[in-house]
């Protein structure tokens, strides 16, 4: 019996890794591809080719490229315009021909030519897919940390830079490619060259807003109702967004789904500890800057090169400059936190004031992080190669060796992390917008 329970779900998963069922959910939500003609869908279930490592994601890529971008509408997805899902209502009444939006540099992929029958869904998706990428995130934290809760922003921080590694690691030993292309269609090709299981943008948009809503229910008062709601829609939205793209298969999105509660079930009990460690211990530096170190040079020895290793490390590396930032600041007494004596919190009264002093303040912290980030890329890259003998003229190889991308990372996102935490709160001082 323990065997045909074994064989059942392995045959579930099997199914629910079938790229078909990607591609006929993009045809559902008005998404086509501009597949050449000769391209004939595969039978459900059918295995793909022994391709295994970075050659099978190599192969995947290319493939994407394959089609006439010119070519005309009725034939799309290996099928003639009568056979597809027509999408209804006012969204459905016009056909749009686009490119995936982001382009990744280090790879070089564009991406190929899509045709959308829906656009209040695409941009829908889009919206959700971005919840899950960094330039969210430079905006996220900084708001939560300098606006509403400091306290809720650092032990996110930490949550998020260990679910990353935790996600990105796995993907690197477990190699699974990305949904095959076609049947799929390539909305988003920026992770493409990626592994595939699990999904760290699903990891990601579970782990962060059910662990915003386990730290502050309590803390703030809202209804218990709505904090939930709002955490499993946020993780919805973004789980099904990478299906939309398709870059992850049905298993990998639950796979990282799961995965997340079971990452944010090991930190809950412990991020209180973890926190008030960085913040008081006398060798917390030393412990922050080498536990953080050591886990990017695992990463980065785990496969052959990808994005997910520099995503990795910059997430290590940001997590790092947070935390160190968060321990000058208690010993400088910067940032104290409310005393629980002042529990629960509860949201000021809603002011035009208030609203232009916080506008104010995350629109200059913001233009800090970002005016920071781009010169310390700037310098550092250069930097590194002439440190290491590289020839700094093709920027894309050099990141592409782990002597520059890993320190690369590292000291640019941890000089954002820092500044975010401990920089920006003293400008605003200086400035008395604190």
């Amino acid at each position: 019996m323990a065997s045909g329970a074994v064989n059942k779900f392995v045959e579930i998963c099997k199914y629910l890794q079938d790229p078909i069922h990607v591609a006929r959910f993009q045809r559902f939500c008005g998404v086509k591809g501009t597949f050449p003609e000769k391209w004939t869908q595969p039978v459900s279930g059918q295995p793909e080719p022994d391709c295994s490592g970075l050659r099978k994601r190599v192969q995947q890529s290319s493939n994407e490229g394959v089609g006439n971008g010119d070519a005309g509408v009725p034939q799309v997805n290996g099928k003639q315009e009568d056979d597809t899902v027509r999408p209804d209502g006012p969204a459905a009444a016009e056909i749009v021909r686009a490119k995936p939006l982001r382009r990744n540099s280090l790879t070089g992929d564009v991406g190929q030519e899509f045709l959308i029958h829906n656009k209040f869904l695409f941009y829908l998706f889009t919206f959700g897919t971005e919840l899950g990428n960094e330039m969210f995130f430079i905006v996220f934290f900084p708001f939560l940390f300098w606006n509403i809760d400091a306290l809720v922003s650092r032990r996110l921080i930490v949550v998020w830079a260990w679910n990353l590694f935790v996600g990105q690691s796995t993907k690197d030993m477990v190699r699974w490619s990305r949904p095959a292309s076609p049947p799929v269609v390539k909305v988003e090709v920026f992770y493409n060259s990626e592994y595939s299981m699990p999904s760290t943008h699903a990891m990601t948009g579970t782990a962060i807003p059910f662990c915003l809503f386990m730290l502050t229910y309590g803390r703030w008062q809202y209804p218990f109702l709505f904090g939930f709601g709002v955490a499993l829609s946020w993780s919805v939205l973004v789980c099904v967004s990478r299906v939309y793209m398709g870059m992850h298969s049905v298993l990998e999105v639950i796979t990282g789904f799961l995965y997340s509660l079971l990452v944010l079930a090991f930190f809950q009990p412990i991020l209180d500890k973890i926190d008030n460690y960085y913040m008081t211990d006398h060798y917390a530096p030393l412990v922050i800057i080498v536990s953080h170190v050591s886990l990017g040079l695992v990463a980065f020895s785990l496969d052959s090169w990808s994005t997910s290793r520099g995503d990795t490390a910059q997430g290590l590396g940001t997590g790092a400059g947070a935390a160190l930032a968060s321990h000058v600041n208690y010993q400088l007494g910067l940032l104290q936190d409310p005393p629980l004596s002042s529990l629960p919190l509860t949201l000021p009264p809603i002011t035009t004031g208030l609203v232009l002093r916080s506008l104010l303040r995350f629109a200059i912290g913001v233009a800090v992080l970002l005016a920071t980030r781009m010169v310390m890329k700037a310098v550092t890259v250069p930097f590194l190669c002439r440190l290491f003998g590289l020839p700094s003229d093709d920027v894309r190889q050099a990141r592409q060796q782990m002597k520059v991308e890993l320190p690369y990372r590292y000291i640019v996102y941890s000089v954002v992390g820092f500044s975010c935490v401990c920089f920006v709160p003293i400008l605003f001082w200086i400035l008395n917008l604190d």
